[in-house]
């Protein structure tokens, strides 16, 4: 069992040893891998929409309304004020994207150091090498987004917690608390995380007899309750007005969201929990493996069997630990059937990320063969987890490359003559912004009108709203001929469309040659440039 284990990994060890310095040395080298495979995409990828958008909230001209800006979006404000002043110092790809990349990578340490004081080295190990090569985590690492901040977060509120609670120690407990304020600052799926890990703290400070500790943890969450209060209250009731959280339940998030009398709700419950870890590694048939090796963990855990040696009071109980993986899932469970929350392959659920990668490596460690044979095999299905992704990403990384946005924005330069008209939606237009204006050129803050109007060196950009976030084959002749009807005649307009546009594009493409593009212009799969006319 794990807690017995517990021990094993805290004992002293002779450090003129080979097997010792290894264990000492291999997982910083495992840390420094997983660095590099972040660091190598967020240098050679182009921003994608949602990035963009981040950036072009946070490029504000002061902080009070880089906050204000923050409040549109559909999370907490933390990354976008972090990246107001970030940004200050550098605006290239990889600066901006810096923060998720030291987040994503202390997240991993965190994770490993947390299993080293719940159960042993070898299990700690083997989560440091999922948590870090991940596919999923990788990406979430690499990018301008909230969720490695907020694993970063969730993950040293785990390891503070369980500090605290080893050392008694108040100040630690303080330190706990104020990562969890992060987590909520930075995604509101860091609500279901905080009430998780507050009934297991609360378990775990039963009989409650360190009053110190119990009255630094309270102080805690009372903090912890006004931020989650002050957001529900006033940001969330926003949202829910301007529909963007409806519409993004109705549409992207679909499958991924409960609807009652569609399907069966313990069907849904595991289809969508499986779907998890496929999404976290990117493969149906390995996350399925790591779905049942996450079972196994827990069962493990739960098994009905009396540990040999004394537990020292302060270790988490094998039951304890499992109740803190398990609680995450179930909350999720309860707040998707109660349709207020997605549940499934998509990236709202990486707060489930290091509940999932424990359990499952829980489970690989309670297999009977050598540890160094598991981690070959888990280093084995990790690459093929990334070389041979099932189902394949959205945006393929050969088609995301900086050189092909450059090559576009150089073309649509050398191709547009001065005064021409940039038509683009508005997830086109964050990119357009970035890459060819050097500024914004869609719209942030309401009245929101049908067609923001911006100077782009020399061009005008005609943007639609967010509520117009992607031109497909119905919209698109609508919006061209509305567009045209505000501009002089004779106004040469060039189309410019990037971002998730595979699922759409086909159709758009085929309809162009109508608007005088019969011939449009790819930079790989996402970009397409071409000259349009109205009849």
């Amino acid at each position: 069992m794990i807690a017995s284990r517990a021990p094993e990994a805290s004992q002293p060890t002779n450090s003129n040893s080979e097997p010792s310095r290894a264990a000492n040395f291999v997982p910083i080298i495992v840390l420094a891998a997983g660095f590099l495979v972040r660091l190598i995409p967020a240098a050679r990828l182009f921003l994608n929409p949602d990035e963009a958008l981040h950036n072009l909230l946070a490029s504000q001209p002061t902080f009070a309304r880089a906050w204000d800006a923050a409040l549109t979006n559909a999370h907490p404000p933390l990354l976008i004020l972090l990246l107001y002043y970030w940004r200050s110092l550098g605006q290239s790809e990889l600066w901006l994207r810096l923060p998720s990349i030291l987040a994503g990578t202390a997240a991993s340490w965190l994770i490993y150091e947390w299993l080293k004081l719940v159960s042993n080295r070898s299990t700690a190990f083997t989560g440091l090498l999922l948590f870090c090569f991940a596919p999923s985590l990788i990406l979430l690492s690499a990018e301008i987004r909230q969720y490695a901040l907020l694993l970063f977060f969730i993950v040293a509120c785990l390891y503070l917690a369980e500090g605290a609670l080893r050392e008694k120690s108040s100040a630690r407990m303080a330190l706990f608390s104020l990562s969890l304020y992060g987590a909520l600052l930075t995604h509101y799926s860091a609500l279901i995380f905080a009430l998780a890990i507050g009934i297991c703290l609360l378990v775990r400070l039963y009989p409650y007899r360190d009053r110190s500790l119990v009255a630094a943890w309270g102080v805690g969450q009372i903090g912890g309750i006004a931020i989650a209060a002050y957001f529900l209250t006033t940001h969330i009731p926003r949202l829910r007005q301007t529909g963007m959280v409806r519409a993004d339940l109705e549409s992207y998030l679909r499958r991924s969201t409960f609807h009652p009398g569609e399907r069966n709700p313990a069907g849904f419950l595991a289809s969508q929990t499986v779907r998890v870890f496929t999404y976290i590694f990117s493969h149906g048939l390995i996350g399925s493996l790591m779905f049942l090796a996450f079972l196994a963990g827990i069962v493990w855990l739960l098994w009905p069997k009396r540990l040999s040696g004394e537990i020292p009071s302060s270790a988490p109980s094998t039951r304890q630990i499992a109740l803190l993986l398990s609680l995450p899932f179930v909350l999720s469970w309860v707040v998707a059937l109660a349709g207020l929350y997605p549940l499934g392959a998509t990236r709202h659920d990486a707060f489930l990320a290091p509940f999932a990668v424990a359990g499952a490596s829980l489970g690989i460690t309670a297999i009977p063969v050598r540890a160094w044979r598991k981690w070959i095999a888990v280093l084995l299905c990790l690459a093929v987890c990334n070389f041979f992704p099932a189902p394949p990403p959205l945006l393929r990384e050969q088609d995301q490359s900086q050189s092909l946005m450059h090559d576009a924005i150089d073309y649509l330069r050398q191709s547009a003559p001065p005064g021409s008209v940039l038509l683009t939606d508005y997830e086109s237009g964050l990119l357009l912004g970035f890459y060819a204006c050097g500024h914004g050129v869609v719209q942030v803050f309401p009245p929101l009108q049908s067609f923001a109007r911006a100077d782009c060196g020399g061009y005008t950009v005609l943007a639609t709203s967010f509520r117009d976030w992607k031109f497909t084959a119905d919209t698109f002749p609508g919006e061209l001929a509305a567009a045209a009807k505000a501009l002089p005649a004779g106004t040469e307009m060039w189309f410019f469309y990037a971002g998730w546009i595979n699922d759409s594009a086909p159709a758009l493409k085929a309809q162009l040659g109508q608007f005088g593009c019969a011939a449009p212009k790819n930079f790989g799969r996402d970009i397409l440039v071409c000259r349009v006319t109205v009849k």
